[in-house]
Parts: C-alpha cells; structure tokens; sequence
C-alpha cells in the first residue's frame, strides 16, 4: 500500500511539474517573440500533441497492457517492436512531407526547418512511448515521473539559454521544443524488451491492430483537444487569435495533463480487473467518471467564465485575452476530455481499441456538423466545435465501455477466455 501510494505521489507530482514546465516553456516563448512571431511555435506544440496522442499513448499503454495481460513477460512485445519502429519511422516521413506541402498555411514561412522539426517531434513522439511504457510495465512509476518532468525541463533550459543569448527567433524555440524526446537515452534498459517466455501461450491479439485503433482513436481525441488552433488559422482565425486560443487550451489542459501521468498506473490496474472478470469493479468506475464528469463540467464551466479570462492576461500577457464566453466553453470541453480520457483507459484494458476510434469519430463529425452550422467567426465557431465533439465523444465512448463489459459478462459466463479481441 505504501509503494503504491508513493508511486501515485510520484506520478501526480511529475504531471503537475511536467504540466508547470509547458507552460513556462511556451510563457517563456511567447514573451519573448511576441504573440504573431510565437505562432509557429504554438502550432509545432499543437503538433507535438497529436504525435503525443497518436503515437507515445497508444504505445505506452500497448506495452503496458501486453505485460500486464501477459503477467509479466515481455516476449510479445519484444517480438512486435521492430515493426513498430519501422512504422513510427514511416510516419515521421509522411508527417514531414505534409507539413513542407502545407508550411505557408501553417507556419507561415517558405524555408524547410518547421516541416523537419515536425518530422524529428513524431520519431520523439515514438520514443517517448516505447520508454514510457518499458518504465510503467515493470512498475517503475518514480522513473515514469521523473521522465515526464525531464521532458519539460530540457525545453525550459534550453529556452532560457536562447533568452540568455538574445536569440529571437521562432525556429530556435521550436528546436527547443523538439529536443525533450532526448531525455528518454536516460533510461536505456526501458526500451529493451526479453524475449523469455514464463507464462503459457496464448493466442496473441494483434498488437498492430491495437496500436492502430488506440492511435486512430486517439488522433481524433487530441486533434478535438488541441486542434483548435489550426482549424482557427485555416478557417481564417488571425494569428493574435490563434495564440489567444492556443493559450487558453492550455491553461485549462491542465488537469487533464496531470491526469496522463497518472493513468501510467491505470492501464495494468484496469487490464487485471478485466482479465480477472471484476465485473463489479468496472461498473463503479463507470459510475464514478460518468456522475463526476457531469457535477466538473458545471464546476468548470463557471470558473471558466470568472476566472479564465484575467488569468490568461496574467500568465501569458495582457495582449492574450478570450472573452468570458469562449473561455467558458474551452474550460467545459477540457474537463469532458479528462473524463474521456478514463473511460478511453477503461476500453483499451478490455483491447478494443476500434472501439475508440468509433466514438471519437462520431465527436469529431458532430464537431464538424457544428461548425458547418454555425454562422459566427471563426473564434467562435471553433469553440462549440470543441464542447460539441467532446460530449458526444463521451457519451459514445460510454456506450461502449457497457457494450464491452457485456460481452466480457458473457464469456465469463461460458467460463471462455476474459480478454476482449480488439474490436
């Protein structure tokens, strides 16, 4: 009980400083070039969310689930990693590619280094998982917490080292930015895998198809999250307005940043009770999240709408400001995120990463079908996308959160395999 509670200590406190360190990172960037010179920066972070979402998550959490579902061997994932590597390389090409195709929409310059840091954020992206994940499967949570925290730390030293040296260019910042991935060369034993078999074989599930689905799904759910930015500069957003937006997702992010730390632990914890068939136990942390999330979004909608808009001018300068309204709507959509997050926990412990990747599709079409709707500017528009395509995620990701639990109370009941293919 004592380690546990420490390593939840742990965790909890590396989110919160790691979450700390972010926005002193982009506070420190903003400043310094200004809220128009900062916004390729803030559209790089926005990047480095979507690798984050797409690629270190999902791969955290299929390494944590494989080890746990296999009650500690490594073997699976041993034998899957190379494959994956080949993939997360794929993907920083593909990224790379896009980004220098579309860099005067996004970045507003014609040079090359933005779409090359993107391409270096998506490898980063990948390596950060596979570390993180190596730590949490063998329950190395202080070592996951000091990761988290390193990550930003390197950013913020190495930011203040530009400042120090009078540099005032984005591409600096940016370069700042990417380098956090570095951290993971700390701990070289996390991203090495035994290929020794102690447990008896099971047919695997495909752990190509679970990255896939856990990766589409949450895509999706952090293109929703952090994604406001962009579609606020495509839509015809000015930059003052895409830094503004950029720094209020921020600021009411932060629970939900504190919470990726701590869910490290959640994914093991979560895959035994389904593995076990504590059928009861699911059904209580369904309960929870769903009555906690609706009593937080009433809650966070109205410090929302008193306290967001000075605390913006405060933190990151009196030229950011959203109204009251706007920063109301992103402090309720960031809260169902958090409670997204949970039940999304929840569903991958059951493999059925697919199952994300359905619910995050209908919130995103209903964000979409709001935002084609609305006759309001843009600023506007992207702020009831965000609420809209997080409620209807999260009523989405419920349903199937019951519809697994269901089938998994059959096979328990034909006394047949607990674990859930990836469906």
């Amino acid at each position: 009980m004592r380690v546990g509670a420490r390593d939840t200590t742990a965790l909890a406190a590396g989110s919160a400083i790691s979450g700390l360190l972010a926005y002193v990172f982009f506070v420190l960037a903003t400043r310094t070039l200004g809220p128009v010179a900062a916004a390729p920066v803030s559209l790089l972070w926005t990047y480095w969310s979507f690798s984050a979402a797409a690629l270190t998550f999902p791969l955290q959490h299929w390494i944590a689930r494989s080890i746990a579902a296999h009650r500690g061997d490594e073997w699976s994932v041993q034998q899957t990693l190379p494959r994956v590597v080949v993939a997360v390389l794929l993907a920083s090409l593909a990224s790379g590619l896009l980004a220098w195709l579309g860099r005067d929409a996004l970045f507003h310059r014609d040079d090359p280094w933005f779409p090359l840091l993107v391409a270096w954020v998506t490898i980063g992206s990948g390596f950060v998982g596979i570390v993180r994940g190596g730590l949490a499967a063998r329950h190395r949570f202080i070592s996951v917490a000091w990761a988290l925290v390193a990550e930003n730390l390197l950013r913020c030293v190495a930011a203040i080292g530009l400042i120090v040296a009078s540099v005032r260019a984005s591409l600096g910042y940016g370069i700042c930015l990417a380098v956090g991935s570095l951290v993971g060369l700390v701990w070289p034993s996390s991203f090495r895998f035994s290929a020794q078999q102690t447990q008896p074989v099971r047919p695997p599930d495909s752990p190509l198809a679970f990255i896939g689905g856990a990766a589409g799904g949450q895509l999706i759910g952090q293109a929703v999250l952090t994604g406001g930015p962009v579609l606020l500069a495509l839509s015809g957003g000015s930059p003052g307005e895409v830094t503004a937006l950029f720094a209020g997702l921020a600021l009411f992010r932060a629970p939900y940043t504190l919470a990726l730390g701590l869910v490290s632990q959640l994914t093991g914890r979560l895959t035994r009770l389904v593995i076990e068939g504590k059928l009861s136990v699911l059904r209580k942390v369904r309960l929870v999240v769903v009555l906690g999330a609706t009593g937080l979004v009433v809650a966070a909608g109205a410090f929302g709408a008193v306290a967001g808009p000075p605390l913006l001018r405060v933190i990151f300068g009196s030229q950011v400001s959203l109204e009251w309204s706007l920063a109301m709507l992103v402090a309720i959509g960031s809260t169902l995120a958090l409670a997204n997050l949970v039940v999304t926990i929840t569903i991958m412990a059951q493999s059925r990463s697919g199952a994300v990747a359905r619910a995050w599709v209908l919130g995103s079409l209903a964000g979409a079908l709001v935002f084609a709707a609305l006759a309001e500017p843009p600023l506007t528009r992207t702020c009831w996308t965000f609420v809209a395509s997080e409620a209807v995620a999260f009523a989405a990701l419920v349903v199937e959160e019951i519809r697994g639990s269901t089938r998994l109370a059959a096979r328990f009941a034909d006394g047949s395999e607990a674990v859930a293919g990836s469906r």
